[in-house]
């Protein structure tokens, strides 16, 4: 799901586009708008009376963007940029004709999205390929964000520790945002610097009114190559640029190993202090080194369902050390999925771009060596208590028109004669404002100890091959088309990446056709789609053959609709499943800042994979939120799935999920999830009933209270619970955990 929210809009690259920046035009490469220094001290208060602001550079947000075309916004918006020795700063008066109606409430950093918000874009580099965002509602509540304008990415898992605030006030709110220069990274030199730039709103009534500094052409392929230009920052400096974060980390645990064979309980506690430091070698390179990293996670992961799946679940990276710069090493092939570096005792990174050349470097040392052995028609997962070396590098030169080439190695090597090597290269080319091509091929080379063959069953100790995918684009303001081709040999493996699949060749290609809405249509966007899948394996055999259908739809009360029509055959295991036929809906809708409500779901013919059989499923998906005042808020999922087979119901599983929070203020919130599964299945249909549990129930709760003063000098203090149930034993609890984090950044 795509958040209703401007920066996240980046996502929808295709929505935006390059406006015509003619020679003279104030805010171009030929004529940037200057940034003087600051006249005077400014404070972060989110009150902008200093006399500082007053030679500022100010600029007004003329153009709602979305879901009006470059129209007149309907709130004037005013934006003020100036800097001192070691900080961009920035202010906003954001008007309002019903100031009453203003959405700000208190959040968790990185969650203010449904309220009123305003940020900035900096393309520090001025390459058009990368940006900085920083944004906050008008409480000043902080989100931040990596716009990789290459691969289409908009990533709110970095984190960067800057200074923001917010007041509400007759005549709508004010914020002031403060960005040190170490925390960002920016070209070297004494003198005046060009900046991509871009201030923006998101003002939510009916519509979720989005409003920038200049207007889109909505159908170029890139945002950022939109961009006004700002200059200024003479002898900008981060300072020593050091940053060091001691951390504590005590768990206490109580938990019944050998459960069920045995109700004896084991107690443990492990305390454990580390240490992360960050140094700015240069404006342009870091160098980040961690020494027995805290690398806990206090964020629960989403509930999903891994019943008659295929292929291993994704699950995105939470860690700091991982997300510092993890934009760098981003492919086409995802050939870095740093979750696999699973229990890691140290670890060095270095990242940096001088000029065209980006280039990043990390190793870590991992106490665990998980695993994926990829396939065709599955994959399988394991983990091995023994320790491996994970080396990865990673080189990026700009040239042209925003378009880029690379190449990155991987490289883990493990006990046991253990390892896996890939070298790969890609090219990002933008031939035009409307056409893009991407590419990406890679070869790897892996062995496997005794016990890795012994666990997986596997016929060869060591296997290579290659992997490539290609994606060509046309898109313009009315209609995209687009193709793709892959290919994945049987032997190819990115054990440091995410690759559940390999042993296969596919082709795709689909287009389809735009219509935006005017002021009094009942529509803002409407896309009707269709796109067409052939898949064989390595010797030219079937996989699966099909076609898709799509419409979407948005509208007032920031409503979305999605329905999808796929047909398929498909080969499983050797059997052949034709004319499957597959809808899919989802609906969203935020009706008010009370609350949101989204419905999703998938029904019609399906495989049940476990016994090779055709089934027809139901899978329904329903989320609501739920905001009193400026404290509570509530979240609530329910997931509901069944498989039917010919002889009746083979399972049926249900997945409620629960977070309520009270958040007191920008920094302190209490917070408890729970989950529970609740899976029955009826095993004499299945090929061995004796192997399969009938009832199957998880729980889970979790208890935190979180202090932020920025995301690296944290207080966290939580409780969590797991329990099992089957038909053999009613719900028992099998582990439970008290842990503690303190971590404090010392920042020069």
């Amino acid at each position: 799901m795509i958040r209703s929210s401007f920066g996240l809009g980046c996502l929808c690259i295709l929505l935006l586009g390059i406006p015509g920046q003619g020679e003279g035009v104030e805010g171009t490469s030929d004529d940037p708008f200057q940034v003087l220094a600051a006249t005077s001290e400014i404070t972060i208060d989110g009150t902008v009376d200093e006399s500082a602001w007053e030679s500022a550079l100010h600029l007004s947000l003329d153009y709602e963007v979305r879901p009006g075309e470059n129209i007149t916004p309907p709130v004037r918006t005013e934006v003020f940029i100036t800097h001192d020795d070691h900080r961009v700063l920035v202010a906003f008066r954001a008007y309002d004709p019903e100031p009453e109606r203003i959405r700000a409430r208190f959040h968790d950093r990185d969650r203010m999205w449904p309220d009123d918000w305003v940020g900035i874009v900096i393309d520090t580099f001025n390459d058009e390929r990368r940006a900085y965002e920083f944004m906050s509602n008008p409480l000043g509540v902080q989100t931040d964000a990596i716009n990789d304008d290459v691969q289409r990415r908009f990533d709110t898992s970095w984190d960067a520790i800057w200074h923001s605030a917010g007041r509400l006030t007759e005549f709508g709110y004010e914020v002031e945002m403060a960005i040190p220069f170490n925390q960002i990274r920016f070209q070297g030199g004494d003198g005046a610097q060009v900046w991509g730039f871009d201030a923006i709103r998101s003002y939510p009534r009916s519509d979720r009114h989005h409003i920038g500094l200049f207007p889109r052409d909505r159908g170029a392929n890139s945002y950022l190559a939109q961009a006004k230009k700002i200059e200024g920052f003479e002898g900008a400096s981060p300072g020593r640029n050091l940053e060091i974060v001691p951390t504590l980390t005590a768990i206490g645990n109580q938990q019944l190993p050998d459960f069920p064979d045995s109700d004896e309980s084991e107690k443990s506690t492990k305390a454990e202090l580390g240490a992360s430091v960050r140094w700015g070698v240069t404006p342009n390179v870091t160098l980040s080194a961690a020494i027995n990293p805290d690398f806990s996670q206090v964020e629960a992961d989403a509930v999903q369902l891994g019943i008659n799946q295929q292929f291993a679940l994704y699950f995105p990276e939470a860690r700091p050390f991982f997300l510092e710069s993890a934009d760098y090493f981003n492919t086409r092939l995802n050939l870095l999925y740093t979750r696999t570096v699973a229990d890691p005792a140290a670890a060095l990174k270095l990242t940096g771009k001088i000029g065209r050349h980006t280039f990043g470097v990390f190793s870590a040392t991992d106490q665990v060596t998980n695993l994926i052995i990829p396939g065709n028609q599955g994959s399988d997962q394991g983990s091995f208590d023994a320790s491996n070396l994970s080396t990865v590098g990673r080189y990026r030169y700009d040239f042209g028109m925003n378009s880029t080439i690379g190449a990155m190695v991987t490289d883990r090597e493990g006990s046991g004669g253990y390892f896996n090597r890939v070298a790969s290269a890609d090219a990002h080319l933008r031939f035009s404002e409307s056409d893009s091509l991407m590419a990406n091929i890679a070869w790897s080379d892996t062995a496997y100890s005794d016990e890795m063959i012994a666990e997986f069953e596997l016929e060869e100790d060591r296997v290579s091959g290659h992997a490539f995918e290609m994606e060509y684009r046309h898109s313009v303001r009315k209609w995209f088309a687009f193709a793709e081709a892959g290919d994945r040999d049987d032997g190819f493996r990115a054990d440091l990446g995410f690759m559940p699949r390999v042993g296969y060749r596919e082709i795709k290609g689909g287009g389809g056709l735009l219509w935006w809405g005017d002021e009094d249509d009942p529509y803002n966007r409407l896309e009707l789609g269709l796109v067409g899948r052939h898949t064989d394996d390595q010797e030219g055999d079937l996989l699966s053959r099909g076609a898709a259908l799509w419409m979407e739809y948005s509208g007032p009360l920031q409503s979305e609709i999605e329905v999808r029509l796929t047909g398929r055959d498909q080969i499983y295991d050797g059997v052949k499943f034709e004319n499957l036929l597959m809808p899919r809906f989802r609906f969203h809708i935020r009706p008010s800042a009370l609350f949101r409500i989204e419905l999703g779901g998938l029904f019609g013919d399906w495989i049940d994979f476990d016994n090779v059989q055709p089934a027809s499923r139901v899978e329904l998906n329903s989320e609501i939120s739920l905001n009193i005042g400026r404290h509570f808020s509530a979240f609530v999922e329910y997931i509901y799935s069944t498989l039917d087979v010919d002889g009746g119901r083979l399972f049926t599983a249900q997945v409620p999920q629960t977070k309520i929070v009270w958040q007191f203020n920008a920094r302190t919130f209490v917070r408890v999830i729970v989950q529970y599964t609740d899976i029955e299945r009826n095993p004499v249909l299945y090929d061995d009933p004796s192997d399969i549990d009938g009832l199957e129930r998880d729980f889970f709760v979790q208890l935190l209270f979180s202090y932020k003063v920025n995301p690296q000098t944290v207080f966290f203090l939580g409780y969590s619970e797991n329990g099992l149930e089957n038909q053999d034993y009613s719900m028992t609890t099998v582990d439970r955990t008290l842990f503690l984090k303190i971590g404090y950044a010392f920042v020069w």
